[in-house]
């Protein structure tokens, strides 16, 4: 079954006045590309999350998020004692000095000590970081399996086109057979007439007669690239209803499918065949940006 690497997931949750949102986006890349963006202090949440992805997915760039939210209500406002301590110390080495330079100075209200930086700090959250740790790797797996549904539906899509594009193919390949068949009495008095200049043109001893009629035949005959054609399309059907990832595979074979209709363009020497040459070429190309999706 064909799987896309185009998907995304999220998943929110809370604990003890703790709330997070995952997402989970993948596009299509050579590899597996992981990237991870993670807050900093869970220990042993970036290990769980690769460890899982790996075990679920072959190729694809995939970014993963993670957004943690504490409430308000979590945490209330303390005084750190020791700023406290420093500011009330330099305020009154302020006094002193202003006052044995004959300068009176207002009384600091509370407000303003209070206004210092880091006098007031936000207080310590109720959540134990284990648990929250724990709380957010169970929340990997029923991630990575909404993303693998989607890709699974993406790749039916996928599917779907693929197979389409291989029946056109398989089409135009036994077109073109017909009409290699129906070109054969012109071929053969091409072959013909072209071994004639070949004799009159050039004085050549046997073997090299030989060995230029032989070029000749192969320039004209596309049996083999139609055999080709016929065998890609078996071998893309069977990667197709594989079950394991075939989309380096699949692209490797496209670019097979390319080249054979390239050469049947430029050997068939038939205006009929050349056409048939050319809609196979356009055909194989929209499959082959199709395969560039595929796991």
């Amino acid at each position: 079954m064909i799987h896309s690497m185009t998907a995304y997931a999220s998943k929110t949750g809370a604990l003890d006045g703790m709330s997070w949102m995952w997402e989970m986006r993948g596009v299509n890349a050579r590899g597996l590309d992981i990237r991870l963006r993670l807050p900093d202090g869970l220990d042993g949440l970036e290990t769980a999350l690769r460890t899982a992805m790996k075990a679920h997915l072959k190729r694809g760039s995939i970014t993963v998020s993670l957004r943690l939210t504490r409430d308000d209500n979590d945490q209330g406002l303390a005084l750190d004692e020791a700023q406290l301590d420093r500011v009330l110390a330099a305020l009154d080495t302020v006094q002193d000095r202003a006052f044995s330079m004959g300068v009176t100075l207002g009384q600091p209200t509370a407000a303003d000590v209070l206004g210092h930086r880091g006098v007031v700090v936000q207080g310590k959250s109720n959540t134990d970081d284990g648990a929250l740790v724990k709380a957010l790797i169970a929340e990997i797996e029923p991630m990575l399996a909404d993303f693998v549904a989607m890709r699974a539906a993406e790749g039916e899509a996928i599917e779907v086109m693929l197979k389409g594009q291989l029946a056109e193919i398989d089409d135009l390949v036994v077109a073109a057979d017909k009409a290699v068949m129906a070109r054969k009495d012109v071929a053969a008095q091409n072959f013909r007439d072209a071994v004639a200049r070949v004799v009159s043109e050039a004085e050549l001893d046997e073997a090299r007669l030989v060995q230029e009629l032989a070029m000749l035949a192969v320039k004209q005959d596309v049996t083999e690239e139609i055999d080709r054609l016929k065998a890609h399309i078996d071998a893309a059907r069977d990667m197709i209803a594989s079950d394991t990832p075939m989309g380096r595979k699949l692209d490797f074979l496209a670019q097979e499918f390319n080249r054979e209709a390239n050469t049947l363009c430029s050997k068939s020497q038939n205006t009929a065949l050349t056409a048939l040459g050319l809609d196979l070429k356009a055909v194989i190309d929209q499959m082959r940006e199709q395969i560039q999706n595929v796991e």
